[in-house]
């Protein structure tokens, strides 16, 4: 089985976890109880915390393949002048060779004859050898980068057809993904009602406090957003998802962040929670807020719901960075 075949049936396996919802339990047999607020926000945590590795590889494996079908451009880029330099030369050299089988070379006699001594003859078999040296390592040198190049090249196209073939497998899987945040929409409008709110989306000054510092002006960014909707996979402008969020509010300040949380958590540098200040990133399993001030943050939590301020322990971190 193909690397690239291997890897498709990992990422369909991992999809394939998420599909099945568990019903309400009910204390009489075969009657589904009404769901409580309480019980439903829990099957939501649940579900939601098994859904969104699925989401964050598909941001993974999506931008890794953009990244690489780049750096493959960029390499054919430099190939191709040096393929043309190979050619040309390799031509001048079969050209040569067929002129020698088909005149012979001249003797001693012949090159005497026309220089009339044999210090001319020397001097032309010393500038004829010096300059077969130099074309053969002129060529020599453009051949061994030409095959460097062309070996990156390969490796670089295995590594893209697997990829492609996780991006189309997960692509795929987008209607049953979809299917799922519908499911757990009506179970936060049983539980929540038509609204479907948590609560109010700005708990207080966002951020907390106003300076001219890139982190806060981040922050302000992410507290400008609050009221978007929670969009899978969206960076912008009309919907986030929770890294495209964190994503966009940095970006407003001139600063990339990749659109994933786990490469999100190995950017900036690591700082420790009593180090917070506004605009650095808080995480949390497979999902990731950004820091607004006075123990808030800012993030988009989940499918039905909308970019919002929540407590910073609302859910328990894992960790803290700033970007920059």
């Amino acid at each position: 089985m193909s690397r690239a075949a291997r890897s498709l049936l990992c990422v369909l396996a991992l999809v394939a976890t998420v599909f099945a919802i568990p019903q309400p339990a009910s204390a009489t047999p075969g009657v589904l109880a009404e769901p409580t607020p309480s019980s439903v926000e829990k099957q939501i945590d649940t579900e939601w915390n098994r859904l969104e590795p699925v989401i964050e590889q598909y941001n993974k494996v999506h931008n890794d393949l953009t990244a690489n079908r780049r750096k493959l451009a960029a390499i054919q880029k430099r190939l191709t002048p040096l393929e043309i330099r190979v050619n040309v030369a390799m031509a001048q050299v079969r050209g040569m060779a067929s002129d020698t089988y088909m005149q012979g070379s001249p003797s001693a006699l012949k090159a005497m004859l026309l220089t009339g001594d044999a210090t001319g003859l020397t001097d032309k078999l010393e500038f004829l050898d010096q300059y077969a040296k130099h074309q053969r390592n002129s060529v020599k040198d453009v051949v061994v980068l030409k095959d460097k190049l062309a070996k990156d090249k390969q490796d670089l196209v295995d590594l893209t057809q697997t990829l492609a073939a996780q991006d189309a497998g997960l692509a795929k899987s987008k209607s049953g993904i979809q299917k799922k945040v519908d499911q757990l929409q009506t179970m936060r409008l049983a539980a929540y009602g038509k609204s479907g709110d948590d609560g109010p989306l700005r708990l207080g000054a966002c951020p907390a406090t106003y300076t001219k510092e890139k982190g806060n002006r981040a922050a302000q960014r992410a507290c400008d957003l609050i009221g978007k909707p929670y969009v899978f996979g969206a960076i912008g402008p009309s919907g986030y998802d929770c890294s495209g969020l964190t994503m966009a509010a940095w970006n407003a300040v001139g600063v990339h962040l990749t659109h994933y949380t786990g490469a999100q958590m190995g950017q900036g540098r690591a700082i420790g929670r009593g180090d917070l200040v506004p605009g650095d990133l808080v995480f949390y399993p497979h999902h990731v807020g950004i820091y607004v001030g006075g123990g808030k943050i800012v993030h988009a939590p989940h499918t039905g719901d909308h970019v919002r301020m929540a407590d910073v322990d609302r859910m328990t971190p894992t960790g803290y960075r700033r970007p920059g």
